[in-house]
């Protein structure tokens, strides 16, 4: 489904999907040349804000017991710089906007999106259930000398209602024993994986695929908003689940068709 979730929501009924599993864009850190692009927005606020109308609108379409999976990075203050070159290794971070220092914080600040995001979900109604640490191995180099090279990020795990679905046999992990199986503990080290189409933010499928085990059965159905390069509906045509997808930019949406043409199960994006 090609369009802006903030409209495209609508057109679900309540109480739709079982469970959503989504990485919006994060602020200030991606030129997506889309008009109305989340993350593109002049102050933290009004990202925040725009997050909380989009998420509000995903709980209203979850089942009572269904979840919300959500990635979401961090960012630096820009220091003034109103632009960013891009580089080989990564042409997405070439950007012709910087949104400006936020109010009371200084040049250099690590800004703690994250947390900001996911407390004021929580104060929308959200039930803040865990913050895991998705621990990258091959995390991209920095080049910077004052402080270490950054490879987290964060996964917020929200429900609806107090009660609601989660799998955790379907999710364990080896003990230290190497025989039994303990409940999966909150890092997950999980490798980025390269892909050669033009989108240049995508979800590993290892890490969706532990949000859908545990968020949902077989035949479930579910929701992704910014559904990118289509790697949660690889994960769910990949392990009996359907799923809807929507995505602003019809470039990427075309990515996702022609990534997922030649699986098996009936599409819904």
């Amino acid at each position: 489904m090609v369009g802006d979730s903030r409209q495209k929501l609508a057109l679900f009924p309540d109480n739709t999907f079982q469970m959503c599993v989504t990485s919006p864009p994060y602020w200030g850190l991606r030129d997506y040349a889309v008009e109305g692009q989340i993350g593109a927005e002049s102050t933290i606020d009004q990202y925040i804000s725009d997050l909380v109308s989009i998420f509000r609108e995903v709980r209203r379409v979850l089942r009572e017991d269904g979840t919300l999976w959500l990635n979401i990075g961090d960012s630096f203050t820009s220091g003034g710089r109103t632009w960013r070159d891009a580089d080989k290794k990564n042409q997405a971070r070439g950007m012709n906007y910087r949104p400006p220092t936020p109010e009371g914080l200084k040049p250099k600040d690590l800004i703690g999106i994250p947390w900001r995001v996911a407390l004021a979900l929580q104060q929308d109604g959200w039930y803040l259930r865990t913050d895991i640490i998705w621990h990258k191995p091959n995390c991209q180099p920095e080049s910077v000398k004052d402080r270490p090279t950054r490879s987290h990020e964060y996964i917020f795990l929200m429900s609806k209602s107090e009660d609601y679905f989660y799998d955790n046999e379907a999710i364990k992990e080896p003990a230290k024993d190497g025989e039994t199986r303990r409940n999966r503990r909150s890092v997950w080290s999980i490798n980025t994986e390269p892909y050669n189409g033009a989108h240049f933010a995508v979800f590993p499928p290892e890490l969706v695929r532990l949000c859908v085990f545990a968020g949902s059965g077989p035949g479930s159905v579910v929701l992704d908003p910014f559904f990118g390069a289509g790697t949660t509906g690889l994960v769910c045509i990949e392990n009996a689940r359907g799923f809807v997808g929507i995505e602003l930019k019809k470039e990427y949406a075309e990515l996702a068709r022609q990534r997922l043409a030649n699986r098996t199960l009936g599409i819904a994006f």
